[in-house]
């Protein structure tokens, strides 16, 4: 019997496709927890093993004495027999790094929005911001230091003076990326005023913003230890003051151990918060490849 039209067509379709069921991939499965935490530590542990070996060759090589560059056996034994004070001088900067980041988040934060959403600021306060944010931290400690004194207060301007900038342009740069037609959308569907903010332009810049808060931390972190060399405040224990005491005292050791630590906070902060946040939000708007991060 003769094929008709309509089963030759539908025996022509299932061929055409046939081939589509060979596209369907199985994603694999995701890893466990302890695979997934041992695959993102091994290269960090490998890292440092490999600076501890190159840093004892060094030593080892005589190129300088080694009271002056101590090899890490002694630097190590330095941080464990100081580890208290160590902890304490620690806490000491982080409180000043948490006050006068989140001081500066608030005002980054909204002097950003302004300049965003106010052409008149755009075009008065956009390129300064890009100037302050240029400004070496250590040109404002002579005026820091005429004006607070050497109290927390004149570490806390340049901390804020050195975060605000990145903070506030993190912010900028968000809204330069966001789709007018997101824009008009917002306007169609009621957002005005601070609801545009709320609504619209926070959420679409966040992944900018995030950016700018990670930039902004690095500014504050480093605007924070060079003012703890510069302004000795009697009677607190901080890094930088450590820093200065055991370079000033020929305690090298001690002096290294501190720059660990200054070290290994930088690492845990970023480890903890930037880079988590950064991952959840890239998640959120489709920037991992789920079935890549999962082998």
């Amino acid at each position: 019997m003769p094929t008709t039209a309509p089963d030759a067509a539908d025996s022509t379709l299932r061929q055409e496709l046939r081939g589509l069921d060979k596209l369907e991939l199985a994603l694999p499965q995701r890893k466990s927890r302890t695979r997934r935490i041992w695959a993102s530590l091994w290269p960090k542990l490998a890292a440092i093993a490999l600076a501890l070996v190159i840093w004892e060759l060094v030593v080892l090589s005589g190129w300088k004495n080694e009271v002056i560059l101590p090899g890490p056996a002694e630097v190590f034994e330095a941080l464990f027999d100081n580890f208290s004070l160590l902890m304490d001088a620690a806490w000491t900067t982080l409180q000043r790094a948490f006050v006068g980041f989140g001081i500066a988040v608030v005002l980054g934060t909204a002097i950003g929005a302004a300049v965003a959403t106010i052409p008149v600021l755009r075009a008065a306060v956009g390129s300064m911001l890009a100037g302050l944010q240029t400004m070496p931290s250590i040109a404002w400690f002579p005026a820091a230091v005429v004006l607070f004194q050497l109290t927390d207060g004149a570490i806390l301007f340049v901390v804020i003076l050195g975060a605000t900038p990145s903070i506030a342009n993190g912010l900028l740069a968000g809204f330069d990326t966001i789709p007018p037609i997101m824009l008009r959308t917002g306007r169609v569907l009621g957002a005005r005023g601070f609801a545009t903010l709320r609504y619209v332009i926070m959420p679409a810049s966040l992944p900018s913003f995030v950016a700018g808060l990670k930039q902004g931390w690095a500014f504050a972190w480093r605007s924070l230890l060079a003012g703890e060399l510069l302004v000795t405040i009697p009677g607190a224990f901080s890094l930088g003051q450590q820093l200065t005491y055991s370079q000033e005292f020929a305690k090298y050791d001690y002096m290294y151990a501190t720059m660990i630590v200054i070290l290994v906070i930088g690492v845990i902060i970023d480890a903890l918060f930037f880079a988590t946040t950064e991952r959840v939000i890239r998640k959120r708007y489709g920037f991992i490849d789920e079935a890549a991060a999962a082998r």
